[in-house]
């Protein structure tokens, strides 16, 4: 199992630890670094930055937004940045929910999200491949446009640049269980974003017919600390937000997925309580258990004895959200 280092996205301004944690975890040994974005900073740039002062670690979007950019200038991003990498990048990438993809991009939520992932994908590969002009009779992404509202005049075109990689890995942020499977058939790897290695069973169907060498790469909290219900505050934190503010009331997908590994109750209730503006109460209204089970927390004899229970499952890559180097080196010595 390899590890990787997930910064995420910036919150008010510049993360100044970000730049030497992601210098720690190559000195370290760790196998790559990655970056997201939500309404804020964007995946490419501070990605881009950090491979301007790294030499070795992978470079990982986990994730870019697809409805950010159309899949031909993701791709443009991509193979841009392997170039200047020397071959580094891992796209990761996902759709994300209604309220961001039209609150914030100003576009409609696909009414088939799967499809639409599909087509999405479909024109990354053929760009990054440079086969021929770039040809998608689809739905969501048509290449060329062949709308109502276009001049007609759209031709099929090839890069001009050609790609350092044809086959630069793609993987997908998944959580239904019908897209997780899809990505098993589609991408290169899948990015979860909860994952207990205690109910793996939850995703054994989806996973199935996953081919050989198809990557697993979850994000976890870690830290390593003395009081675990301290440690365990800011993974309560973030899963408070995403389970009671990222998503509509009636269409949440990580609400969703807490429901499906076994609390649903709580996670209603973690809703309700933060769309009524108790935010507060939402946080901790989010149960220690499943907290712990999908983190890294406590003193280093727990995260070993732990971290022996993710190793057992079909994990490729842990992608560690460490605040401190102290936890990073850790993770590094027992996962050596």
């Amino acid at each position: 199992m390899r590890l990787g280092l997930a910064l995420g996205y910036w919150g008010r301004g510049p993360d100044p630890r970000h730049l030497e944690l992601a210098r720690e975890a190559e000195r370290l040994g760790y196998d790559s670094v990655w970056t997201a974005e939500a309404w804020g900073s964007d995946a490419f740039t501070a990605l881009t930055w950090i491979a301007a002062h790294t030499s070795r670690i992978k470079l990982g979007t986990g994730i870019a937004q697809m409805a950010a950019r159309t899949p031909t200038a993701t791709a443009m991003h991509a193979l841009t940045l392997d170039h200047l990498s020397g071959g580094r990048v891992l796209l990761g990438l996902g759709l994300s929910g209604p309220q961001v993809v039209e609150g914030w991009y100003g576009r409609p939520f696909p009414k088939s999200p799967l499809t639409a992932t599909r087509e999405y994908v479909d024109v990354i590969r053929q760009v990054l491949r440079r086969e021929g002009p770039v040809a998608v009779d689809g739905l969501f992404h048509p290449h060329p446009y062949r709308g109502p509202d276009g001049t007609g005049l759209g031709k099929p075109l090839r890069p001009i640049t050609h790609p350092l990689r044809a086959e630069l890995p793609v993987l997908l942020g998944a959580e239904g269980p019908k897209n997780i499977a899809q990505t098993t058939r589609i991408a290169d790897g899948w990015l979860p974003l909860y994952w207990s290695p205690l109910r793996t069973d939850v995703y054994r169907a989806s996973l199935a017919k996953a081919p050989d060498g198809f990557l697993v790469a979850p994000m976890v909290r870690a830290v390593v600390c003395d009081d675990v219900a301290e440690g365990l505050l800011p993974v309560k934190a973030m899963l408070g937000f995403y389970i009671g503010g990222m998503g509509h009331a009636a269409k949440n997908f990580h609400a969703d997925l807490m429901a499906r590994m076994g609390y649903e109750a709580e996670a209603r209730r973690i809703q309700e309580l933060f769309l009524q503006g108790r935010k507060e109460e939402a946080v901790l209204a989010v149960p220690d258990a499943f907290a712990d089970e999908i983190s890294l927390v406590g003193p280093r004899e727990r995260i070993a004895e732990r971290l022996e229970l993710w190793r057992r499952g079909p994990v490729t890559d842990l992608l560690v959200t460490a605040p401190d180097p102290r936890t990073l080196r850790v993770l590094a010595e027992l996962n050596s």
